[in-house]
Parts: structure tokens; C-alpha cells; sequence
């Protein structure tokens, strides 16, 4: 009886640890399934954040896509100017579409227009899935169109940069370059070859290599060549850069000077501008010049006698810097001063003949108050933008100079006068050949000044001065995730 009893006690002592091991794998398979609810649970969060990630992507491809083809329109086509200057626009939502045509999610799109001096568009994209509502991802990205000014210099027709002549920034040429100087950057030319001119030094006797003589039409050269050292930067041929644009940005800035800025109508003579270290600049009209000297005529044929140093003038008035910075002259101007701002003179009498276009004059040093962006300087001319014989012979040029349908230049005189150094801080636009520096076969200077530096201001690119030419589409410049 009693061992009957002990068998018992024994039986019961037994299913104790098999409860308590049964207990123990519930609560290991219960924390397994809840394991694995969670992380099902958050491979769901980490899909639906990817998958925003690219609705929101697909927002931003799709805004640029719309810039492309409609370049001012910062309001995805509504057509209204939902904001104040500086604000984003927006939101504007759409619905995703995936690539089997279901509708999957959403993104919203703010946009923020460029500034006032600049080109640079910002985008914000939101986008979620329909499925994760409460999983939002955003990007920001800007583009920027570039301006004309992002050239070191840029010239339509053929150029020459001598030993004593540096380039920094970048070089275009929709003819040929011969660079015996020294560049920092790209040299490009829309050319695959060209013939090289005797004013640059070329000739049947003068044909060095790798440039060949072709009887009948001259020295042919690759589109860029010479004895300059960083010949790895050279690049030909790329497209060319179309200077047929511009004309409709000059009737731009007319209407503009006239609604917001400061425009002066044709005069007898023509302008001098004195821009001063406080703001404003001073305005005179010609009334006198000096006697004509002798020089080349426009094409370079023949001489011709022009006057170009102001005599008289009488002044006219002290302006404060427009606030949209354009001044628009219908006649020609002589430039000079510290320039504290930032400002587009335009010289050109519209509507354009080819008889009476504007010339710009730089008679005197033009300087930045400071060379960090909050002062940029557009010149452009009509016709020519010229430095007279008597300027300074260290003369300092901070500005973007571009010449229409004339040249940049330094012309050549007769007496001759030769001078120290010409410094130029920004950029050369010029329609026909460049110069500043006449040189004699055996590579003296003759004429103009013996040494000349172009310095690209790195401010310009995407920020140039006020409603400048452009030039292409928008291009990338950053990308954010908010």
C-alpha cells in the first residue's frame, strides 16, 4: 500500500518539469511569431520609405521635365502667381502612376522661383505611397541655367592668346584658337579645323606644326593648337554658342530700364557714367569731344580718323542703383568708377540697324567695391566695346564685357602708344576679333598694352548680373534629402 502510494507521488513529480518545459516553448514561439510580426512590420515601414523615395524622385524628374519645356513657368501650369518673391509655390499634388498603370501613391511639389541676379530654381518633392500614407520622404534639389558670363571669354569668330597672355576659367571660340598662352581650364572651339589668318600669325612661310599650308586657302590648323603647356584642356569640336539670342534679351532690358530701372533716350553726343563706392552713380551728357585721331576703321581694311575722348559734358544727375539694376542707354556711354551693386548697362538704339548702333567706352579703371559677388557689372554694346587709346596704362577692368555684333578691343592707332598691363576681372563676349595687344612678326608689341590677364569670377555662373544672356537649359547643381 504504502509503495503504492510513492508510485503515485512519483507520477505526479514527473509532469511538473514537462508543464514547466511546455510553458517555456510557448513563450519562446509566442516571442518568435511576435518577432516576426515585427519585423514583417518593419520591412513595411522600409518599403514604404523606399517607395517614397522614389515617388518623390519621380516628382522631381517630372518638374524638370517641365522646366524644359516651359522654362519661367515656376507654377506647374496653373498659370497664376500663387506667392509672395522668395516663397516657394505650391504645394501642387499629383498622383503617382506606376510603371503597370496603377495609381500607387502621391507627391507634392514646392517651387521656389530664382531670386532677383540669379538663375537658380528650387524644388521640393514630397511623395508617399497610398498604401503608407504617414511614410513621407523629401527631396530638394536646385538648377540653375547658365549664363553667358560663366565664359572666361567667348567669341564668335577666331582668336589669339600670345605668350604674355593668361586665361583663367573657361574658353569658347565658334571659330579657332591658336593658344600660345597660358590657361586653367577648358578651351573649346565649335571647329574640327580652320584656316589661320596672317593677322595671327599665320602664312605660307609661318604654317607650323600641326597645321598644314593648302594652296588656295591657307594655313589649315586644328580648331585649337599652339605652344601653350595645358593643351590636355583643349577640347574640339563642341556646339557652337548662338549669338542670334542675345538680340532678344537687349529688347528685354529696354522694357525693363523703362518700367523699373533707369533709361536714358539718345542724346547728341552720347553719356559718361561715373559709378561711386556709395550706391549711386553720376550721370553726364557728352557735349564735346576731342579731336579724331587715326586708327583702323571697323573692318580693319583701312584707317579712318574717329574721335572718342569726351571733351565736355555737363551733369545730369545722381541715380541710386535700380532696384531690378538695369540701365538702358539709347546712345553711346563712357564707363568708369567703383561699382557697389549690382547692375546691366546696356548701350543700343532699338530698333537694330546696323547704322546707328552703340558703342561702349572704357575710359577710365572700373573696380568692385569688393570682388565676393555683391558687386557684378554687365557691359554690353551694341556695336563695340572699345578702350580708347588714352586710358590708363595699367587699367583695370572688373566686369562682364560683351560686344553684340562688334568687337572687344583696344584698336590700333597711328602714332602708335604702347602700355604696361590691361586686367580684366570676369568675362570677354565678343562677336568679331579681340584684341588688346598689336604685335609686330617678330612678336614685339607695337601697339596696346604688353600684358594682359583675364580672370573668370567664379560669382557669375549662376548668379550673373541682371537679366543677362543665357544660354542652354537648366543644369543640376544639388540634391537634398530633407
Amino acid at each position: 500500500m504504502k509503495l503504492n502510494n510513492l508510485n503515485k507521488k512519483n507520477r505526479g513529480s514527473i509532469l511538473l518539469p514537462v508543464l514547466a518545459m511546455t510553458t517555456i516553448l510557448l513563450i519562446f514561439i509566442s516571442g518568435l511569431a511576435s518577432w516576426g510580426v515585427y519585423q514583417n512590420k518593419l520591412y513595411l515601414q522600409q518599403y514604404g520609405k523606399t517607395q517614397a523615395l522614389h515617388v518623390a524622385e519621380a516628382g522631381i524628374n517630372y518638374y524638370t521635365w517641365h522646366l524644359a519645356h516651359a522654362q519661367n513657368d515656376f507654377y506647374d501650369g496653373t498659370g497664376a502667381d500663387p506667392g509672395p518673391p522668395g516663397a516657394p509655390y505650391g504645394p501642387y499634388e499629383h498622383s503617382y502612376t506606376s510603371p503597370a498603370g496603377e495609381s500607387t501613391g502621391f507627391f507634392a511639389l514646392e517651387i521656389t522661383p530664382p531670386p532677383a541676379g540669379s538663375t537658380i530654381v528650387r524644388i521640393k518633392s514630397t511623395g508617399w505611397m497610398s498604401s503608407y500614407p504617414n511614410i513621407k520622404r523629401s527631396i530638394e534639389v536646385r538648377y540653375g541655367i547658365p549664363s553667358l558670363a560663366h565664359y572666361s571669354f567667348l567669341t564668335n569668330t577666331d582668336a589669339w592668346f600670345g605668350p604674355a597672355e593668361t586665361v583663367q576659367g573657361e574658353l569658347h571660340s565658334n571659330g579657332g584658337i591658336r593658344m600660345d598662352g597660358l590657361n586653367d581650364s577648358l578651351v573649346t572651339s565649335a571647329r574640327q579645323t580652320y584656316i589661320c589668318a596672317e593677322g595671327h600669325g599665320c602664312s605660307s612661310s609661318n604654317c607650323f606644326l600641326p597645321c598644314s599650308w593648302v594652296n588656295g586657302s591657307g594655313c589649315q590648323c586644328p580648331a585649337v593648337w599652339g605652344a601653350g603647356p595645358n593643351s590636355s584642356l583643349w577640347n574640339f569640336p563642341v556646339p557652337q554658342v548662338d549669338f542670334n539670342n542675345i538680340t532678344v534679351d537687349i529688347a528685354n532690358t529696354k522694357t525693363q530700364a523703362q518700367s523699373g530701372g533707369v533709361y536714358l533716350g539718345s542724346s547728341n553726343k552720347g553719356y559718361h557714367l561715373i559709378f561711386l563706392a556709395n550706391g549711386t552713380f553720376n550721370v553726364y551728357r557728352v557735349t564735346q569731344l576731342k579731336s579724331a585721331i587715326w586708327q583702323l576703321n571697323d573692318d580693319w581694311s583701312g584707317w579712318v580718323k574717329l574721335a572718342e575722348e569726351i571733351d565736355n559734358q555737363t551733369f545730369l544727375n545722381n541715380y541710386n542703383i535700380p532696384a531690378n539694376g538695369i540701365i538702358f542707354v539709347e546712345d553711346d556711354v563712357w564707363v568708369e568708377g567703383t561699382l557697389k551693386g549690382r547692375v546691366n548697362l546696356i548701350a543700343a538704339k532699338l530698333p537694330d540697324n546696323p547704322n546707328t548702333r552703340k558703342n561702349i567706352f572704357i575710359n577710365n579703371n572700373i573696380t568692385y567695391l569688393a570682388r565676393d559677388g555683391s558687386s557684378i557689372l554687365g557691359l554690353i554694346a551694341q556695336k563695340h566695346l572699345k578702350v580708347p587709346k588714352y586710358a590708363p596704362p595699367d587699367l583695370t577692368i572688373d566686369a562682364i564685357l560683351l560686344a553684340q555684333n562688334g568687337r572687344v578691343f583696344r584698336n590700333y592707332y597711328s602714332p602708335h602708344r604702347v602700355t604696361d598691363r590691361i586686367e580684366v576681372f570676369g568675362g570677354i563676349i565678343t562677336n568679331q576679333v579681340w584684341t588688346w595687344t598689336w604685335i609686330s612678326g617678330g612678336g614685339s608689341t607695337v601697339d596696346g598694352y604688353n600684358l594682359t590677364e583675364s580672370i573668370y569670377d567664379p560669382q557669375v555662373t549662376f548668379s550673373p548680373p541682371p537679366s543677362f544672356p543665357t544660354t542652354g537649359e537648366y543644369e543640376f547643381i544639388s540634391w537634398d534629402e530633407n
